[in-house]
């Protein structure tokens, strides 16, 4: 039975749903190579985006603290997907979570084109990211004295938090089909801001200071950055405090198309140069793109490129490798590896 909370989220998830259909005109943005673009332009997502990032996601308590397993050691690892253009079948997405379940991986990066524009596939994406939400509770928290939710492997964790204050470590960026048919009212109920960053923090080195990992997530779901969003990043809004061990950047249109035959939009080119540049600033280490639905990987400028295949079982219907997981080390050093995903869509 649907909680009365649920079926009130659901209500509004569907009314948002209706008023954008109420306001659309037949004017939805076609790009010259015939990708429909988004209906929400990349100045209006990322003046909304500024203001609760500025007011939610600027706190460090938005950071994720690796603790510390049996022997001392601080290593951790992550998944990145994409494209899994949720319809009424959520089982790549479900597998994802069990995937990383079971691999104890600390957080989930997703490359945009999260479900397609209906409120009724929303309805089930929020469906499964409560269901995720909650096995990842029990599994690594446990009900204390007080009601609340300590984490098992916190031993000074004996005041625990409110359920509801606990936050999924799911991290999507937005892609250009989150956005048709005016679909931002849709993603942002649900994830709110189409930029933001956070660190992992992994202890501490020999001086005192402490050991970070950055995590940068860009809106390009427009095939470009907007005025707006480059002129937060010149003024240094992603920065952090640039000592960083690693960073990494996830966005959903590529830097880098596969091959030159590749019928995909990718930034204008002193976008491109401008972002080549500031991941330079960065030191970025590796970045993660989805959009194009095969697989590429490549180095240039010391930086790792990475564009996954479609997790989604319509795009990609036979088991494969669509999973990406980055391991990295107490010591240092990361790797990245291919993992693969086994679920089939039932034959209608």
């Amino acid at each position: 039975m649907v909680s009365s909370i649920m079926k009130a989220k659901y209500i509004i998830i569907a009314s948002a749903m209706v008023l954008v259909a109420l306001t659309q005109t037949s004017c939805e943005k076609v790009s010259p190579i015939g990708v429909l673009m988004a209906g929400t332009a990349v100045e209006d997502r990322v003046k909304m985006s500024e203001l609760y990032y500025k007011e939610y996601l600027m706190d460090a308590q938005n950071n994720i603290i690796v603790q510390p397993d049996e022997g001392g050691g601080r290593e951790y690892s992550f998944l990145v997907g994409g494209d899994s253009h949720v319809t009424t079948d959520p089982g790549r997405m479900d597998e994802m979570f069990d995937i990383g379940l079971e691999n104890n991986d600390l957080l989930y990066c997703h490359l945009g084109d999260i479900a397609d524009t209906k409120p009724e596939y929303y309805i089930v994406l929020d469906s499964l990211l409560r269901e995720a939400k909650e096995r990842y509770v029990n599994k690594y928290y446990v009900k204390n004295d007080l009601g609340r939710w300590s984490k098992k492997n916190d031993p000074y964790d004996e005041f625990g938090y409110d359920y509801n204050d606990i936050k999924f470590p799911f991290f999507p960026v937005v892609g250009n089909h989150d956005l048709t048919h005016n679909g931002w009212a849709l993603w942002s109920n649900i994830f709110h801001s189409s930029f933001y960053e956070f660190d992992v923090i992994c202890g501490y080195n020999e001086n005192g200071g402490r050991i970070r990992d950055h995590f940068i997530f860009l809106d390009t779901a427009s095939g470009t950055l907007g005025q707006r969003q480059v002129e937060l990043i010149e003024e240094g809004l992603l920065d952090g405090e640039n000592d960083y061990r690693y960073t990494f950047v996830f966005s959903h249109t590529n830097i880098f198309l596969p091959s030159h035959l590749q019928f995909a939009s990718t930034f204008p080119r002193e976008e491109a140069y401008f972002l080549l540049n500031q991941f330079d600033k960065w030191g970025v280490s590796a970045i993660f793109c989805g959009h194009v639905h095969k697989w590429d990987e490549r180095f240039f400028n010391n930086v790792y490129y990475v564009t996954l295949d479609s997790m989604s079982e319509r795009n990609s219907p036979d088991p494969g490798d669509y999973l990406v997981r980055v391991k990295v080390y107490d010591g240092g050093g990361y790797d990245i590896e291919r993992v693969h995903m086994s679920y089939v869509a039932p034959k209608k």
